[in-house]
């Protein structure tokens, strides 16, 4: 098994703070119906309106809560307590009915499809967490309790969409970046067994045995792409290790497994070559996330393996983490969590 590695939690906390502090730059995804479709992001969305974009902000929310439950004991002074003030100022009832109304709008069915309804899915279940962790001295847990109370409309809204979207998609979206469904995956069945959705996780289950149950020989040197920050291989492997047990996931991986030649694109580190681009930095986040999932398969895999996906996973963390504490915005506005799920503690 790989080793932990120290997180720079503090510096993290710091940085998600910073990220949703900051309302500009925003960039929105927008259906312009008509002219009062012209509005503010803080108007079209009282409660995910800063850290660049919507699923940023969601999946910022999900780092600080993150840092309280896993690696509160590495924060600083004082930082448990913004991260609380954070919470009791944004999250109201009215934002949050705000935010599910939107997907009432014409054109606004697929808004954010799959990655912000993956990552909304993940803060409700990092809520439940919070609020039922016996460890955690009370305020925080109570705290969640108000937190998780106050998202669950909006958490359970999505969650349906979800139920209802994947039986329609005939086909996987096999891509590294927002729209891959694997990866949306990973997240929903998460919340479905920390939360409890029953439906969600069936459909969940049923997806990705239809789209991924017969790949075999993944073709990973295809990968990565120039703007990845995903590996549809590896996330795709991921999802398939949380639905089987550990003799059908050995079977599935045998037939799944790129040759070694091949194998060999997920075990280096990529090049950045523009941090300060707001795409080619996409590919620190890919080194974050490989490491997270080798991570994850790393107890299902072939013997002979464990010891060069143990490098891999330390050398991809190494090679990207110092983007999500002090690279450019374009970076740190989301990094953060994908360094958070690199940090070897708890994974989806």
């Amino acid at each position: 098994m790989a080793a932990e590695t120290a997180l720079p939690a503090a510096t993290l906390c710091r940085v998600a703070l910073d990220s949703l502090a900051r309302e500009w730059p925003y960039r929105p995804d927008v259906f312009m119906v008509d002219a009062s479709d012209f509005s503010p992001p803080r108007e079209r969305h009282p409660l995910f309106h800063t850290s660049y974009d919507w699923h940023s902000c969601v999946h910022m929310h999900w780092s600080l809560l993150r840092l309280l439950r896993l690696h509160g004991d590495a924060l600083e002074a004082g930082q448990g307590e913004a991260i609380a003030a954070r919470f009791d100022r944004t999250f109201t009832e009215g934002a949050v009915a705000a935010e599910a109304s939107l997907f009432d709008r014409p054109g606004y069915g697929a808004f954010e499809r799959p990655y912000g309804w993956g990552w909304l899915l993940a803060l409700q279940a990092e809520l439940q967490r919070l609020a039922t962790d016996a460890s955690l001295p009370g305020e925080p847990a109570a705290a969640a309790v108000r937190w998780r109370t106050l998202l669950e409309p909006l958490a359970l809204r999505i969650a349906q969409a979800m139920v209802d979207f994947l039986p329609r998609l005939a086909h996987p979206v096999r891509t590294g970046t927002h729209s891959n469904t694997a990866f949306a995956c990973v997240l929903a069945l998460d919340h479905a067994l920390t939360c409890g959705h029953p439906a969600l996780q069936r459909a969940v289950a049923q997806a990705a045995h239809r789209w991924y149950g017969r790949d075999h020989a993944y073709p990973a040197q295809y990968e990565p792409g120039g703007e990845d920050f995903l590996s549809a291989g590896l996330v795709e492997a991921v999802l398939m290790h949380r639905l089987l047990d550990g003799c059908d996931f050995a079977d599935w991986w045998h037939r799944f497994s790129p040759g070694p030649a091949a194998l060999g694109h997920w075990l280096l580190p990529v090049v950045v070559g523009d941090a300060a681009d707001a795409r080619i930095v996409h590919l620190h986040g890919l080194n974050l996330s490989r490491a997270w999932c080798w991570q994850v398969l790393q107890p299902g895999l072939p013997g002979e393996l464990h010891e060069p996906v143990a490098r891999a996973i330390d050398a991809h963390r190494k090679a990207s983490l110092s983007a999500a504490l002090d690279g450019d915005y374009v970076a740190t506005h989301w990094l953060a969590s994908f360094a958070l799920l690199a940090a070897g503690r708890e994974h989806p």
